[in-house]
């Protein structure tokens, strides 16, 4: 079983984009988003300096763009990437590209908006300077006390005892003099305090913005950064990019729902190598690729034949289908064929050992039937109940 993960901010190194240019229509796609995004991705993925794809408002369209063309390449029949894949996740701004790989929303509709992303985050950013700082090891509640003593958010935690610690400079400078025991304190690459309460500026805008872009349900499972769930829903998936922005990103939740997936083989697309790295920490087992060069795609292709197993989302209708959003037992709420199910309501329940987890109808119609029964262990993403669309 595959899955697909996307790089976020601070993946990208000066000139990682310029191997990928000698694939046949790579450049011409990289032009025709940096023409959507109106910026030279091309550009400041060859020539720019370390310095200069930093700057937020560069960084997020670059890596977004990359990350968006190198998928073309992963697959070798591009159009079957949905049916073959378990699911995928992004961690921080690629979130994006996974919403866009899921076919959420359009490769130009991501570009759109990780470019007013980018502006808006670069701009929160320049009202108070921040930044973020990586610690790795210690105690997990010391980490927390210690953050909590200065005042900083763990703004990322990534699993195998690694959190980003994010807030303002005096902040961070206190937490390097006075860091957990037996932990190390390592500054990150960074314009600002992202997923913190600093960004709050940037999420009003994006979600007035938001309210004018088009969705569509997610062909494949997509794994949410803010709490490893399941989303189908595009409206949700969207609404989850806009708020993420201001929210700690949970990688590790995202991990373990890949090893609720069952999942065997883990490729991390460009610019990669930092969720490869955390995935071979903690997904033992698990076969792991960066793909940083096109030298590598023929070792790509072999996983996608070797790990790949039909899609449970891809080949359902799903105009209104739910799905289990977590691993538990399922509890049905609303359970007669042919009853009407409203906008939002909830219509089950995934109970875990130490969660509840609602299950929401983000659209309305008639029960038609459950495709699992009241009582059942479910998995994530898997397809609970079918609706059929009625008349608002």
């Amino acid at each position: 079983m595959l899955v697909i993960v996307c790089p976020g901010q601070g993946s990208q190194t000066p000139g990682f984009l310029a191997p990928w240019l000698d694939l046949p229509g790579f450049r011409d796609r990289m032009l025709w988003l940096s023409t959507v995004a109106g910026i030279d991705l091309v550009k400041h993925g060859t020539e720019s300096d370390a310095e200069t794809i930093k700057n937020t408002a560069i960084a997020q369209p670059l890596i977004v763009g990359a990350g968006l063309i190198s998928l073309l390449a992963l697959f070798e029949h591009p159009a079957d990437g949905f049916r073959l894949v378990a699911g995928g996740a992004g961690h921080s701004v690629g979130e994006i590209t996974a919403a866009s790989a899921a076919g959420v929303i359009t490769a130009e509709q991501a570009m759109v908006f990780v470019r007013e992303r980018g502006r808006l985050m670069a701009e929160a950013s320049a009202v108070t300077a921040t930044g973020m700082s990586a610690i790795l090891g210690g105690d997990a509640d010391d980490v927390a006390q210690v953050l909590l003593k200065h005042g900083l958010t763990a703004a990322n935690n990534n699993g195998g005892g690694q959190i980003v610690a994010a807030g303002t400079l005096e902040q961070l400078a206190a937490l390097n003099a006075d860091p957990p025991d037996k932990a190390r304190v390592i500054p990150l690459s960074v314009a600002g305090a992202f997923h913190t309460e600093h960004m709050a500026p940037a999420v009003k805008e994006l979600s007035a913005m938001a309210r004018a872009i088009s969705t569509h349900d997610s062909r494949s499972r997509l794994v949410s950064n803010r709490d490893g769930t399941v989303v189908h829903s595009g409206r949700e998936v969207l609404e989850r990019l806009v708020t993420q922005v201001s929210s700690p990103v949970r990688w590790d939740l995202c991990m373990e729902t890949f090893k609720d997936f069952g999942v065997t083989g883990l490729i991390e697309i460009p610019p990669a190598g930092a969720l490869a790295n955390l995935a071979k920490r903690g997904l033992p087992g698990v076969e792991v690729l960066a793909l940083k060069t096109p030298d590598q795609l023929s070792e790509a292709h072999r996983m996608v034949r070797e790990h790949s197993q039909p899609s449970q989302i891809a080949d359902t209708p799903t105009w209104r289908l739910i799905i289990a959003p977590a691993k538990g037992i399922v509890t049905f709420h609303r359970s007669e064929p042919g009853s009407e199910v409203v906008p939002g309501s909830v219509v089950a329940s995934v109970n875990t050992l130490r969660d509840t987890f609602e299950v929401t109808a983000p659209h309305g119609g008639q029960v038609i039937e459950w495709l699992v029964e009241d009582g059942d262990p479910v998995s994530p993403g898997q397809p609970l109940l079918r609706l059929h669309p009625t008349a608002a």
